[in-house]
């Protein structure tokens, strides 16, 4: 079972240097951690059998030239779990997580702009479905926290030394690394259709050879490694470690709902974002202008922070909806 595998200082290390580099060889993983290549490679393949790890590539929401929304749906006890596995399989979806009693599914789902099928989800395909009673829209401004900076609950391992390491690397083209990120530009990149092809392996799982690229793309491996290179220069993906919070110590998940005075908002979430305990921090739109997501060591724990930290006084109201069950996170399903 996956909640009784315990993580050691290795296991955290390697989770750690996966966050900081996805791509990084475990020849150069195993050196920084003083460890053996061997016992890393058989470390990472337990952590992903045993504790769901996936390493997955998605587009930015600028390159991708899509919009996000965070969609709250209230659906009958009986078939709340059976819309949110829908959901999950969809791939316009990225985030599908049951909350409040079992009745609110909260997922993240990814629009096109413009076109036949623009919001379809939204404006078709939800209100269609048998079972849900209520919908509530909140569209994404703007990520304070999440998407390529990671949970810091993931990233307390290694020392700054060893990170440097990681991010000064660089590795050989046609070899199991990748570019080192890039600066996002004010021209955003769109994405061509290969690189949809590329991307679409890559969601599968980020650390795939060259080779194995090249084969599932009908590229070459040169080919793709100049295509993933331009890709990261231009800040047009992020890398994304998905792992069962539980594993590192976060028994306990909560969406917090909040509603900041608009002049407050950029300083409040600024703030928020800095705290250990969050793992996203995004302004919406929507009577509620603000959410979070809260992973605490448990319930004692979450109660402390909602006291103690959140406790703002441009912070007028705040609604915690506790996360029962999470059904994809990032763009990997979970049993």
């Amino acid at each position: 079972m996956r909640d009784e595998l315990e993580l050691d200082d290795l296991d955290r290390g390697l989770i750690h240097a996966l966050h900081v580099e996805a791509r990084a060889p475990f020849t150069l993983i195993a050196d920084i951690l003083g460890s053996s290549t061997q016992t890393v490679v058989r470390r990472y393949r337990r952590l992903h059998a045993e504790g769901g790890l996936r390493v997955v590539a998605l587009p930015t929401p600028r390159s991708a030239r899509a919009h996000q929304w965070f969609v709250r749906l209230t659906a009958a006890t009986r078939t709340a779990h059976d819309i949110a596995l829908a959901l999950a399989r969809r791939p316009d979806t990225s985030w599908v997580r049951l909350t409040s009693g079992g009745t609110e599914i909260v997922t993240i789902i990814h629009a096109a702009p413009s076109g036949p099928d623009a919001h379809s989800l939204l404006l078709r395909d939800i209100p269609r479905t048998a079972g849900i009673t209520a919908v509530s829209a909140h569209y994404l401004l703007h990520t304070y926290l999440g998407g390529p900076t990671a949970w810091r609950g993931r990233v307390g391992t290694l020392t700054p030394e060893q990170e440097a390491r990681l991010r000064a690397h660089d590795i050989p083209a046609g070899g199991e690394g990748g570019a080192k990120g890039g600066v996002e530009r004010d021209d955003p990149y769109t994405l061509t259709d290969a690189d949809l092809r590329l991307l679409a392996v890559l969601r599968e799982d980020a650390r795939a050879s060259y080779a194995d690229l090249a084969a599932a793309t009908g590229s070459t491996p040169s080919s793709v490694t100049r295509r993933l290179t331009e890709l990261r220069t231009r800040c047009a993906l992020f890398f994304d470690v998905d792992l069962e919070p539980a594993l590192l110590g976060a028994t306990v998940s909560a969406l917090l709902w909040m509603q900041v005075a608009p002049s407050h908002l950029d300083e409040v979430a600024t703030a928020l974002a800095a705290h250990d305990e969050l793992a996203v921090v995004a302004a919406t739109t929507g009577p509620t202008n603000l959410v979070a997501h809260a992973l605490c060591r448990d319930a004692e724990a979450l109660h402390h922070y909602l006291t103690r930290r959140v406790a703002l006084d441009a912070i007028t109201r705040i609604e915690t909806a506790p996360v029962l069950r999470t059904y994809k996170a990032a763009a990997t399903l979970r049993g």
